[in-house]
């Protein structure tokens, strides 16, 4: 009995295993190699291992200050998105009408269905010199030269923020509508004002959601290339521009891989730093 079941469970898990073996595993080890040789052994002989991809990150400042660009890119749209989705998660979480809830679910999973390159282009006729804020503002007489939006880390950050916090929405409305409102109606009978309660209730209890959406938004936002190239130009270099430039223009493939290793380096990172988080809410919970 013991042994079909430990069959049954090795079948149920053996397609899961295989994907992730197949899309992750593979084209992971293989760009870790690539990033610690100087050629492809399968076709020289002259490949050795070096770490000189990786020492030539920390010996150029430029490279350096790209890395930092990325993360601050993600810093700012993972806070943007937070400030933006968390009332309209709770909204959603706490409307009483399930019409409305539908109606305010619809409305926010409405963009995730354009594509990520029309949205990208929407916000590129916004913010060009003759867009819509632009003309705006010189229709209305409070400017006489359009102002230089694009290009701006300020104006990546919106756009990247308007893409991706249908996700922050969606992960802290699923953990605020689990929330239990007697534990908000205790504070309130015990006196705490509704910022009071909100702050020591609503908002530690949300923080699995917080976590959770914060590190899917930052995930996405450092490894978007499509919206920083159209709004940014290359004004603003970002991990996954300088690999798309390593690859196509410089054929570098060797130092590509470890900009690569770098990059996913730093979601795993932050996904073992939201299991650890975890853990320790879990445990002072118990």
């Amino acid at each position: 009995m013991t042994g079909s079941t430990t069959r049954g469970a090795l079948l149920l898990v053996a397609p899961g295993a295989m994907l992730f073996l197949l899309f992750f595993a593979v084209p992971f080890l293989t760009m870790a190699a690539m990033s610690v040789l100087t050629d492809n052994p399968l076709v020289s002989e002259r490949a050795v291992l070096t770490l000189g991809h990786y020492a030539r990150m920390t010996e150029d400042t430029y490279y350096l200050e790209i890395i930092w660009a990325t993360l601050r890119l993600g810093l700012w749209t993972t806070l943007l998105s937070l400030l933006l989705g968390y009332p309209l998660a709770m909204l959603i979480a706490r409307v009483r009408s399930a019409a409305a809830r539908t109606v305010l679910l619809m409305a926010v999973i409405a963009p995730m269905v354009m594509g990520l390159v029309v949205r990208t282009y929407a916000w590129l006729g916004m913010f060009s010199n003759r867009g819509v804020i632009n003309g705006t503002l010189i229709g209305l007489g409070l400017i006489e030269q359009p102002l230089a939006l694009l290009g701006t880390e300020g104006a990546v950050v919106v756009a990247l923020a308007h893409i991706y916090v249908p996700f922050m929405i969606l992960t802290l409305t699923g953990v605020i509508a689990r929330i239990d409102l007697r534990l908000e109606e205790a504070a309130r009978g015990l006196g705490a004002s509704r910022t009071r309660t909100f702050l020591e209730v609503t908002l530690p209890l949300s923080m699995p959601g917080i976590l959770a959406g914060s590190l899917l938004v930052f995930a996405l936002a450092i490894s978007a290339y499509v919206t920083p190239i159209v709004i940014g130009g290359y004004e603003i270099q970002t991990l996954p521009m300088m690999i798309y430039q390593q690859i196509s223009a410089s054929f570098n493939l060797h130092f590509a891989a470890a900009l690569g290793v770098v990059l996913l380096a730093v979601a795993l990172l932050l996904v073992g730093a939201y299991g650890r988080a975890m853990r320790r809410a879990a445990g002072g919970a118990v």
